[in-house]
């Protein structure tokens, strides 16, 4: 799977650079491999003894345990049309590794500052890593992004 994964990547990103579309033919392709991987995956997994419960748990309530890998095939099957979406829509990034990054600075503020000493300060700090994540991404000047009227920030994410 993982293969398959990132040769889907770098065909999505050829077509990207070069201003195209997936060929219907070639994202067909990667979907039934996809599923003949996942069909293989559950029929492995099936096939497996079952884990064995934690010792002491008492009643035997919930789900039974699954390995790992049973675990990610599950979510891959349920997640079917999100997993591919990079190759049929260009605005889909194939990781979320931006949306990670934005977020970690918050976690490392907190951990590092202890937190913030009051709720207006921690939104604050929130929106101005918002504006210049937003900037970056829009491959905006940040210097001029700061001193810029947020009105005519807002008008061109609009696109007006």
């Amino acid at each position: 799977m993982q293969r398959l994964l990132r040769r889907a990547c770098h065909a999505s990103n050829l077509a990207r650079e070069k201003g195209v579309p997936l060929k219907p033919g070639l994202i067909a392709l990667f979907e039934r491999c996809y599923d003949t991987i996942l069909a293989d995956g559950l029929a492995f997994h099936d096939a497996q003894p079952p884990l064995a419960r934690a010792a002491g748990t008492g009643k035997r309530r919930g789900r039974p345990p699954r390995r790992v890998g049973h675990n990610l095939l599950l979510r891959l099957s349920t997640r079917k049309t999100d997993v591919p979406r990079f190759l049929t829509d260009p605005r889909v990034p194939f990781s979320n590794n931006l949306a990670e990054r934005d977020g970690r600075m918050m976690k490392l503020r907190q951990k590092i500052c202890g937190g913030f000493r009051s709720m207006e300060g921690a939104m604050e700090f929130a929106v101005i890593r918002s504006l210049l994540s937003t900037a970056r991404k829009q491959g905006w000047d940040i210097l001029q992004t700061l001193n810029a009227n947020p009105d005519r920030l807002i008008a061109a994410l609009r696109g007006t």
